[in-house]
C-alpha cells in the first residue's frame, strides 16, 4: 500500500466524524482483534494503541491517527477484504504500522500493560 493511500487514511476527520469512528471502534475492535490475532504479527502494539486512542490524556491528533487506523482495521471490507485468508490483513497491517510508527511516543508502559493483560484474557 503506497504511502499516499495510508496518508489519506490517517488524515485528520471533521469532530462529529471521528466521534463516530470512535464510537464504532469501541464496539467492533475486540472482534476484529480475535479474528485477527494470529494474522497481525504486532497484536499487542495494536491494543496498546488502543488503549492509547481511548486514553484521555493522549494528544487530540495522535488520538486521531490511532482512531483512524483502528477504525480501518475493523472495517471488513476495506481495500483487501478481511475474510480473504492470509491476505485479507495486509493492508491493515500496512495502516496500523505507519500509524504506530507516527505516534510510539505516546504510547505509554501504562497503554502496553494493558494490552499484554487484555490478551492473555483473551486466550482464557
Amino acid at each position: 500500500m503506497d504511502d499516499v493511500k495510508i496518508g489519506e487514511i490517517l488524515a485528520p476527520v471533521r469532530p462529529g466524524e471521528e466521534s463516530r469512528r470512535e464510537e464504532t471502534v469501541k464496539r467492533r475492535f475486540w472482534r476484529t482483534v480475535k479474528r485477527a490475532a494470529r494474522q497481525v504479527p504486532f497484536m499487542e502494539d495494536v491494543v496498546a494503541a488502543y488503549y492509547c486512542a481511548l486514553d484521555s490524556s493522549t494528544p487530540t491528533r495522535v488520538r486521531g491517527i490511532l482512531i483512524a487506523a483502528l477504525f480501518y482495521f475493523i472495517l471488513p471490507f476495506d481495500t483487501v477484504p478481511d475474510f480473504l485468508a492470509v491476505f485479507g490483513f495486509t493492508d491493515d497491517v500496512a495502516v496500523l504500522a505507519a500509524a504506530l510508527g507516527a505516534v510510539k511516543a505516546h504510547i505509554t508502559p501504562a497503554h502496553r500493560l494493558a494490552a499484554k493483560k487484555a490478551l492473555e484474557n483473551l486466550d482464557r
